[in-house]
């Protein structure tokens, strides 16, 4: 469910507009039910919505066995600015960067973040594949395969992500409702169980790592509902082959304002689950250090008649944003298991733990 950002801040810190300059008011496009997903036109940007993301999150191994969760995030943002404007420097479109390394010997993330403006040849995207760049960090397709590269004052990365087998679609066909009203949807598929290959560079030593992923692409225009709080979703791959994603969107209370999960068996057919199916409970909780924000970190997930317990690869996996997208959340690498036993491995995002997210 990611684009779902704070984007407000990073708009904010844009030139004033000219005084007495008109601004046009944009209109975006609408998310419609029975709207079929077509690839591999959908794998590629959308820029007539207002948000949009592609989201890799998975689990690595070091050759010597120890594991690294990673995030490589891209989000394009129609700003409503600038659409009358012939000049390349006009922000119409935002491309803000995300990445990470969960690194369980640092005991904390090592990430970093990057936005620019669309175009002049130092951000872009392509609207006919998966190809989005800011500078040197990029995440694209290659045939049916993906690629993300990332360097940063820290660590770096460059991996390869091939898929086994079509996208999920979430929702109903890809529409993926958001509150009891229809018209907060998104347009929303995933690609589980994406087998990675690739060199993480830590400390200035680069080393090979295999492991894997979950990518999800999304892209909407309406507004989180009133009373949103902040979002739970996990992505994880099941050890059998089998995927499930699910979230809740949460209200000011913390009680569920919308729920949502999507499993598919391993050769099974996929099944959407309704929202009274699907409950988050939180078990343990954890304190970050530098934002003081409380955030539960080990879970029970009823899904269905099944009940799943989520356990982090450590808890300090708080992610700030606040140079670019002005969000503060925790997006960390969890172990899931059922009955006491470890079944899949995958990630966990929460939002609005802070401050209530404004998208």
């Amino acid at each position: 469910m990611h684009g779902r950002r704070a984007f407000l801040k990073l708009l904010a810190s844009l030139p004033a507009w000219p005084a007495g300059a008109a601004l046009a008011v944009p209109e975006f496009a609408a998310v419609i039910p029975g709207r079929p997903l077509v690839f591999p036109r959908d794998h590629g940007a959308h820029p007539e919505f207002r948000t949009e993301w592609w989201y890799a999150t998975g689990w690595l191994a070091l050759p010597d066995g120890r594991p690294l969760g990673f995030q490589s995030t891209f989000f394009r943002i129609r700003t409503g600015l600038g659409e009358d404007n012939p000049s390349a420097f006009a922000p119409r479109q935002l491309l803000v960067a995300h990445a990470a390394l969960a690194d369980p010997a640092l005991g904390q993330l090592r990430h970093d973040q990057r936005s620019a403006r669309s175009g002049l040849g130092r951000a872009g995207f392509s609207e006919e594949r998966t190809q989005v760049w800011i500078g040197d960090w990029r995440f694209e397709q290659e045939g049916n395969n993906y690629r993300t590269a990332v360097r940063a004052a820290d660590f770096a990365y460059a991996l390869e992500l091939r898929p086994d087998g079509p996208p999920l679609l979430n929702g109903a066909g890809g529409f993926s409702q958001k509150a009891p009203d229809p018209r907060h949807a998104s347009y929303y598929y995933s690609r589980p169980q994406l087998a990675v290959a690739g060199t993480v560079t830590l400390a200035g030593r680069q080393q090979a790592v295999s492991g894997r992923a979950w990518l999800d692409h999304e892209w909407s225009s309406e507004l989180l509902p009133a009373g949103a709080q902040g979002w739970d979703w996990i992505g994880i791959n099941l050890d059998d082959g089998g995927a499930l994603m699910a979230f809740r969107l949460r209200q000011t209370d913390g009680t569920a304002l919308w729920a949502a999960a999507t499993f598919r068996p391993a050769g099974g057919a996929v099944q959407v689950l309704a929202p009274e199916s699907i409950s988050f409970t939180p078990l343990r909780r954890w304190r970050s250090p530098r934002t003081d924000i409380d955030y539960p970190v080990e879970w029970q997930v009823r899904i269905a008649d099944r009940s799943f317990q989520l356990r982090p690869l450590f808890d300090d996996q708080e992610l700030d944003s606040r140079r670019s997208t002005g969000a503060v959340y925790w997006e960390g690498a969890v172990r899931l298991s059922e009955a006491g036993r470890e079944i899949g491995r995958g990630y966990l995002e929460m939002t609005g733990y802070g401050e209530a997210i404004r998208v």
